[in-house]
């Protein structure tokens, strides 16, 4: 399975609602983060639903979790009060059972696409978090029903409304993902300009953890001795970091921890 099927995209309060939270999100330090969160969580949604999109990070990079982030999901479904909260939740919840669904965890593909349309409902035009909404469903549409064509219009619409709104960091998932499919048709200009984007964003915000996949990607449409020197540099993230992300580190044949 390559990376560019797997890769998802951070929950938009990229900041954190609670100082360090984001730096120790963006090493791969996920249960450290979301014990900042739980005194929070307890009862404020928006910190309820930025932990569970920790935990949900977490289970993508390292494979493990899982029941962690459903119980941290089911605390944000608990206190959504508005329509966009309960949208919001609900794009959570996709995402999960897409995850889940994608790593052959659980078959969850109906509970991922229900979801999301629920989350589409719920969402009024222009919420901030339409746009991760759309990207999910350009996973899930891309990943799980084989349907390039709905991908690219999701993940375009996410790009536009991720800019405007300035979430910085998840242009860096509609930049990798656009590319991936521009690769996919041979368009491999198309496809260097994403990935090189989709670095720059992620090397300039520190999201260190995303780094060694936005390195593999890039290698794939650059030629040697280039595409050598990037999987040099990603295989030496890996190992900083443990390992993660597993997949890769299986990929790449690097050892974890």
């Amino acid at each position: 399975m390559s990376d560019a099927e797997v890769d998802s995209e951070p929950n938009p309060t990229a900041g954190g609602s609670v100082p360090h939270v984001w730096r120790l999100r963006a090493r791969g330090c996920w249960t450290e983060a979301a014990t900042l969160l739980a005194p929070y969580a307890l009862t404020a949604f928006g910190p309820a639903l930025e932990r569970a999109g920790l935990l949900a990070e977490q289970c993508l990079f390292t494979l493990d979790g899982w029941p962690e982030a459903e119980d941290a999901l089911r605390t944000a479904e608990a206190l959504a009060r508005t329509d966009d909260e309960r949208g919001e939740a609900a794009c959570e919840r996709g995402h999960l059972a897409y995850l889940a669904t994608q790593f052959a965890v659980h078959d969850r593909a109906d509970e991922a696409s229900a979801a999301l349309g629920r989350s589409a409902a719920l969402l009024t035009p222009g919420a901030p978090g339409r746009p991760l909404l759309d990207f999910r469903r350009g996973l899930v549409a891309e990943n799980l029903a084989g349907d390039r064509v709905a991908a690219r219009a999701a993940y375009r619409r996410a790009h536009s409304g991720a800019v405007a709104h300035g979430d910085t960091l998840l242009t860096s998932f509609t930049w990798r993902h656009l590319a991936g499919l521009a690769a996919r048709d041979g368009d491999l200009a198309e496809a260097h300009r994403g990935f090189t984007e989709s670095l720059r964003i992620r090397t300039e915000l520190g999201y260190l953890i995303g780094a060694a996949p936005a390195l593999v990607s890039l290698a794939t449409v650059e030629p040697e001795p280039e595409a050598v020197r990037l999987r040099a540099e990603a295989c030496r993230l890996l190992r900083l970091l443990g390992g993660v992300p597993v997949w890769l580190a299986d990929e790449l044949g690097v050892n974890g921890r």
